[in-house]
């Protein structure tokens, strides 16, 4: 495999890297993993495609483009790779079941699975081929995020998907346009100049987070399209003095994006979500789920106090009245109190339990009513390599119960089985060709990508 060369700039290293690398380069983990995130990514996909947001994103690409040959996850008709792309995206993000990449706190498959996928069928790309464009993808989006260091570029406001995101979704789609290093760059340049998101998704239940995910991934074509063309990019995109670094975040680490290139694949450090909603309230849903057993009756919870990592206070925590009064869904998945509530009412925290009726179910308001959050040193010590939590119920006897968990379920360090992601699989396809859908990616390189999306139209 190629390696970083050190005088060169960061998109020039990244692309060089990423340009030489080919299937024969993955190890069989890689391979293995990659497809893991591939069955995550479209099962999430198809339940996501049944949002009234997926709908609405949907409709607004069959208005703005021409029929063409790719899968539109849930639709019938095809779409070119762009258009399909941003609907993709946007169904994939809809419903907080999307993988996630702890140091960078993004969704890495969102802008790179509907990127890489598209333009697969676009150009007639082997099996091969888009396995190595995807974990190309998944190289790029989650350097740049852990170089654009995720707290801060909250603190200004930016959702790291959205951002990084772009530059993902150019480099998955300049490998399987066989790029060269130079026009590769560029595409990674083009890429800086559309990298876009807000947190302001936060406010009144707003959709635009999902259409981060999906308008990364098809800016990011629409970059590597450009480059393909001849159209150039500044090479020092990233970390240049006007770059994506210093305008998106205020205390960047540059090192970040090139550290052990060519030793290890960001693919393996990405995990696989069992809830709901944000990462953030993963460690304490489970710290509740350790303690549910422990409580004679919801009745005799006093009061919850959770450990939140300073990286998610923004979104999940503060401000605390407004976090305890969800009004949607979209306010629930960003509440640590109501993913505390509902994990000790239902002892699950899935899709089902996001509902609009649970957000209105008294039990749960009541329960939010008696939440506290607050900041831990040792939390954020490890942060973000690790993405621990603790918290504490007093119940009204005095007694006090406590957890801590150091690695929230999905994470490398505490995988889902290969059952369990297969019966997540299942859950949100929710067809009756699911198990022949997920033989088809588990014998990938074998078949086609064409052949494997068939079972994902309507």
């Amino acid at each position: 495999m190629a390696t970083a060369v050190g005088s060169a700039t960061i998109a020039q290293q990244l692309a060089g890297f990423c340009a030489a690398l080919r299937f024969e380069d993955l190890p069989l983990d890689v391979v293995e993993r990659t497809k893991d995130l591939l069955a995550d990514y479209l099962g999430v996909c198809r339940r996501g495609a049944q949002e009234v947001s997926s709908k609405a994103a949907g409709a607004a690409v069959q208005a703005l483009s021409e029929p063409g040959q790719c899968t539109v996850i849930g639709q019938a008709e095809r779409r070119s790779a762009a258009w399909a792309a941003l609907a993709n995206g946007t169904s994939a993000h809809a419903i907080e079941m999307d993988d996630v990449a702890s140091k960078s706190s993004l969704h890495p498959g969102v802008p790179v699975f509907p990127a890489a996928l598209a333009v697969a069928e676009e150009v007639g790309a082997t099996p091969r081929q888009a396995l190595t464009a995807i974990v190309v993808g998944y190289e790029v989006v989650m350097r740049v995020g852990n170089a654009l260091n995720p707290a801060s570029a909250y603190r200004r406001g930016f959702h790291p998907t959205g951002v990084a995101g772009a530059f993902g979704a150019a480099a998955a789609t300049a490998a399987l346009l066989h790029l060269d290093a130079a026009r590769f760059t560029h595409a990674l340049g083009i890429a800086g100049t559309m990298a876009s998101g807000s947190l302001e998704y936060l406010s009144g239940g707003a959709w635009t987070k999902r259409l981060n995910a999906g308008w990364a991934a098809h800016c990011g074509i629409v970059a590597a399209r450009l480059a393909a063309a001849g159209f150039t990019g500044p090479t020092s995109a990233i970390e240049g003095p006007l770059g994506l670094l210093h305008a998106y975040s205020d205390d960047p680490v540059p090192t970040e994006a090139l550290d052990g290139l060519g030793q290890s694949f960001q693919v393996m450090r990405v995990s696989i979500k069992p809830y709901a909603c944000c990462r953030y309230n993963h460690g304490p849903i489970e710290c509740m789920l350790q303690l549910r057993p422990q409580i004679p009756s919801l009745d005799d919870v006093e009061a919850i106090r959770l450990g939140i990592l300073s990286g998610g206070w923004l979104l999940v925590a503060d401000p605390l009245e407004q976090k305890r009064r969800p009004q949607n869904v979209v306010d629930a998945q960003f509440s640590a109190p109501f993913a505390a509530a509902v994990a000790l009412v239902h002892g699950r925290a899935g899709l089902r339990e996001y509902s609009q009726a649970n957000v209105e179910d008294p039990r749960i308001d009541s329960l939010m009513a008696r939440v506290t959050c607050y900041r831990d040193p040792e939390l954020d010590a490890v942060y973000p390599d690790q993405w621990p939590a603790a918290a504490s119920i007093r119940l009204r006897s005095g007694r006090v119960l406590e957890a801590r968990q150091p690695y929230p379920l999905g994470e490398p360090e505490n995988p889902l089985s290969p059952e369990a992601l297969a019966a997540k699989f299942r859950d949100m396809a929710g067809a009756p060709w699911a198990d022949e859908a997920l033989a088809r990616i588990r014998a990938l390189p074998e078949g086609s990508i064409h052949g494997m999306l068939e079972l994902f139209r309507e």
